[in-house]
């Protein structure tokens, strides 16, 4: 069995990450607080802290113009890929909540960057198959509902320029997907997204422990 080089995430480490990662600007740095005090019971959706930095790092080494997300929020995922666009950049944000998304809205437009935004209210399925049918999308961003994951990827794959970026979030799901009593609900749906990516012949995938783990696949 092979052995890992991570050490144990304590407190102090993650403040260390995060102190060696580039800060969240002022108006991500609002939005995380304003998630976590209006919806306290869902602010785990939020993407962790330093995937925001980490997702505009992609953005800007990808060269992205064009970028879909699947599942906003309260958009900070959204806000820091926008923030990381060119000034021409379109990103469409597919999400079915009006009331969270309202905050990302706000946000969006404090940090100057709503007109690079298309965000369209509908489920995620209707919106990704009324795209264009060739392939466009520079990189895209998967983080919802975890039953739709396979559905989602086999509407992004094909509209996926070659050399294009599709990211999966939490495809570790809590550590459930290694557990064998773990039959169903979310953690046996991700269990079954990640077996699918990887033997998916037309990207090349990696899966890191990035927070509650990442997929980073790249379509040939």
């Amino acid at each position: 069995m092979s052995e890992t080089k991570s050490p144990p995430l304590t407190a102090e480490l993650y403040s260390y990450v995060l102190a060696h990662n580039p800060p969240l600007v002022p108006v991500q740095r609002a939005l995380v607080e304003s998630t976590r005090a209006l919806f306290p019971q869902d602010a785990i959706k939020q993407v962790a802290e330093e995937q925001a930095p980490l997702l505009a790092f992609l953005v800007r080494l990808t060269g992205a113009r064009h970028i879909v997300e699947v599942g906003t929020f309260t958009g900070l995922s959204a806000l820091a890929m926008a923030q990381a666009l060119p000034a021409d950049g379109r990103l469409i944000a597919l999400d079915i909540s009006e009331e969270w998304t309202a905050h990302a809205r706000t946000a969006w437009a404090e940090a100057g960057v709503a007109d690079r935004i298309d965000l369209r209210i509908a489920p995620a399925l209707d919106s990704l198959r009324a795209m264009p049918a060739e392939p466009h999308i520079d990189l895209a961003f998967l983080d919802a509902n975890k039953d739709g994951y396979i559905a989602y990827w086999e509407e992004l794959v094909p509209r996926l320029r070659p050399g294009g970026l599709l990211i999966a979030d939490n495809v570790l799901f809590f550590g459930s997907v290694v557990d064998p009593a773990v039959t169903s609900g979310p953690g046996a749906d991700v269990r079954e997204f990640n077996a699918h990516a990887l033997a998916d012949k037309r990207m090349e995938s990696v899966m890191l422990t990035v927070a509650d783990g990442l997929t980073l696949a790249r379509r040939l």
